[in-house]
Formats: structure tokens, sequence, C-alpha cells
């Protein structure tokens, strides 16, 4: 079973979905595993209703797959609440911290997965580069979703701020729809930051032609934690290779 927090579940394939999704199809497919054939998959999305997490946790817990394939912490959290003994491996933000692993050696329980940062001072690396690449920024606004930007990487994020004299903005929207996404850019245009810092959380990883689309029609330059967002037309990002990772 596939579970993803917003991107909905026919784009979770080889073709589509973003990098890291692709990347997935691409290495089962390596290993021999072909859908259809000798290998299963059912999808699941919340399409950005967070609301939705503990249900579909629960209805696909109760289908007892084999493995469950997910991201982002809030909907780790949700499956660890509904299930102690299907493996679980997902993607993560700093899961030691958000007390989602004994370890990273050694997780432990019925979860595993790997963590999309190197560590947690890449947050303050991307401010510094973004500062660099814009040098006249002063103010920024950070669009993260409210768990992380109120959590490690955003603590991260106003500590590396506070070292460059730079002012920065939270915007930390409440879901992961489309709807949002539009809400939330637009409410930091209003707030004229001279660029924007955003996250690729699951949620945002959703709609990353989207969020690019709306912070150039505002002219606001973006830095971002996933390669998603550049190729979509942002001006840079500075993340581990989702690809190597797999």
């Amino acid at each position: 079973m596939i579970f993803h927090p917003a991107i909905p579940a026919s784009l979770l394939t080889e073709t589509g979905g973003g990098t890291a999704w692709r990347a997935f199809f691409g290495e089962l497919r390596r290993l021999g595993y072909i859908e259809g054939q000798n290998l299963i998959i059912e999808r699941f999305s919340a399409e950005g209703h967070h609301e939705r997490y503990a249900d579909l946790a629960r209805e696909i817990v109760a289908r007892n797959p084999d493995l469950i394939v997910t991201g982002t912490n809030p909907v780790v959290l949700a499956f660890k609440a509904a299930t102690s003994a299907i493996p679980l491996v997902a993607f993560m933000v700093d899961p030691l911290k958000a007390g989602l692993v004994a370890s990273l050696a050694r997780p432990g329980g019925n979860l595993t997965g790997i963590t999309l940062d190197a560590g947690i001072e890449i947050w303050g690396k991307r401010l510094e580069l973004l500062k660099e690449a814009v040098p006249s920024t002063t103010r920024v606004a950070f669009l993260a979703m409210r768990e992380g930007g109120e959590g490690s990487f955003g603590e991260a994020m106003r500590d590396g701020a506070g070292r460059m004299g730079v002012s920065l903005v939270s915007m930390l929207p409440n879901m992961g729809t489309v709807a949002e996404s539009e809400r939330v850019v637009a409410a930091i245009a209003v707030q004229r930051p001279d660029a924007v810092l955003v996250t690729g959380e699951g949620d945002l990883y959703a709609h990353p032609k989207l969020i690019v689309e709306l912070a150039e029609k505002y002219r606001l330059p973006t830095m971002s934690a996933s390669r998603d967002f550049t190729d979509a037309g942002g001006l840079m990002a500075y993340t581990v290779d989702l690809a190597e990772l797999l």
C-alpha cells in the first residue's frame, strides 16, 4: 500500500508524482518487482486534507498489506497509532528529534525509511545561499506546513535568520490543497518579502508548479528543499538527491 498526504493517488506512478516517487518506482523495477506481474500496489491519498490521516491509516491497516510506504511525520504518526505490526517505510524529516525512531541506525519497532535532511543545520545553509544569490534580501517568507514550521527545522530557520540579520515571516498552511496553497502564497505577497524559502514537505511537494507560478506572478525568488521546485522554474534548491537515497 502507498499513501501520500496530498499527491492524488492516480499520479503516484513511475512517470508522475515527483522525483522521489519516480525514483521509487524505478528502483522497484530495477529490483525485478513489476506491478501487475509479481507486485500488487494499492494507492491512497488524503489530497491535502489532514483530518483524513487517521481514518485512512486505519482503513489501510484493516486491509492487512505486507508493507505500507508513506511519508511526512504527521502521516507516520497516524500509521504508528494504527499498527505496530505491519512494516512501515517512510520519507521523514529529522525522525529522531520527532520521536519517530529510537535511533537512525536502529529505528526499532515496525518503522524504517529515509530522512530527507542531511542534518538540521541544512536549513540555515539554505537561507545563507538564498542571501548570497539575492544579496538585497532582508525579509524572507518561510513557507512550511504547520507541524514542521513550528518544529525543529522551523527553529533552525529562525536561528539562522537571527544570525544573518534576516527578518523571517513564517507562513504555515493548514492543509495541502490547491486552494490553500493559492491563499497562502497570496498572503505572502501582501507581506512583501524579498524572497521565499519553501520546504519539501509532502503537502507542498504536491504542488511545485503551482507554487512556482504564483511566486513568479508576485516576483518572488524562491529557494526550495526539493529539486522539483527548480524543475518547475523556481530559482534554486539545496537538497539531498532523493534518487540516491532510494
